[in-house]
């Protein structure tokens, strides 16, 4: 197994206490491997994966979909996709 590329995301996770509520912005990345791919908490083999799309909003960033046979998982990035995307699409001929 080896890695084929990286793409960093972000997770916004809340806090609320009584007297207040905070959003937490934490960095995480997606790893492309050659038999799968690897977030925080998923791994998706790539048997499984079906496509990658993604969707611009605002400047830079957008969501990145990870079309799987167990559902579409979105993933908020920071910077452009493209090239992961793109190495994806130029290995899935191989699985």
């Amino acid at each position: 197994m080896y890695l084929i590329a990286e793409q960093p995301y972000i997770k916004i996770e809340r806090e609320v206490s009584s007297l207040e509520q905070r959003d937490i912005e934490l960095n995480r990345t997606i790893y492309l491997y050659d038999e799968k791919v690897v977030t925080q908490h998923h791994e998706f083999p790539a048997n499984e994966v079906f496509d990658m799309s993604y969707r611009f909003i605002g400047g830079e960033g957008g969501i990145l979909y990870i079309h799987t046979s167990t559902g579409v998982f979105p993933y908020t990035v920071k910077s452009s996709p493209e090239a992961f995307v793109k190495a994806y699409k130029e290995h899935v001929k191989r699985w």
